[in-house]
């Protein structure tokens, strides 16, 4: 495991923080790793909330699984393994919250995908959209290149409103229109 990639302490209280403002009924995480933020949101669900998380690594779904399970959220918390890509079609839900911190590279498809089924006045996170500062870089590196081509997509949607928080390494805030 690589540590830089967890959520930490304070990002992590944020998420709880706006999952509680916002007391969804139904959460959308793209990248489970060890299922800390899943499990920080979930403590802001509404009464019958539901937290869908998926993680591509299965290995990676089992460790979340446990620590879902040492949380008293297994009931709250349904855990899917695979691409993203293909099982967030397959969800029923309209979701009220979006926490997107998987695989930089795809973050414009994650966005494509989510925002039809996400509900008018609903946010998503975005995590990692400074890349540690190299967006901003001159020479910056593939997964750099991504976010700056995300980040300014949703500047420039009309669909959303967009503020991005220099918290850690980048915090997106979306909230659509």
């Amino acid at each position: 495991l690589a540590p830089q990639m967890l959520s930490g302490p304070l990002q992590g209280q944020l998420l709880r923080l706006l999952s509680l403002m916002i007391r969804p009924r139904a959460v959308l995480e793209i990248g489970t790793f060890t299922g800390y933020s899943a499990i920080c949101l979930a403590q802001g669900l509404a009464e019958d909330g539901i937290l869908h998380t998926i993680e591509v690594n299965e290995e990676l779904a089992w460790f979340g699984k446990k620590y879902f399970a040492k949380a008293g959220l297994s009931d709250r918390i349904v855990a899917h393994i695979g691409d993203a890509l293909t099982i967030v079609p397959t969800l029923p839900e309209t979701f009220d919250l979006v926490f997107l911190d998987a695989g930089k590279h795809d973050y414009v498809a994650y966005f494509d995908l989510v925002i039809d089924r996400l509900r008018p006045g609903g946010w998503i996170l975005t995590d990692n959209v400074l890349w540690d500062g190299k967006v901003a870089q001159k020479k910056p590196d593939k997964d750099a290149l991504y976010l700056d081509t995300f980040n300014k997509k949703l500047r420039d949607d009309p669909r959303v409103e967009y503020l991005l928080l220099p918290i850690r390494d980048g915090l997106g805030v979306v909230r659509k229109v």
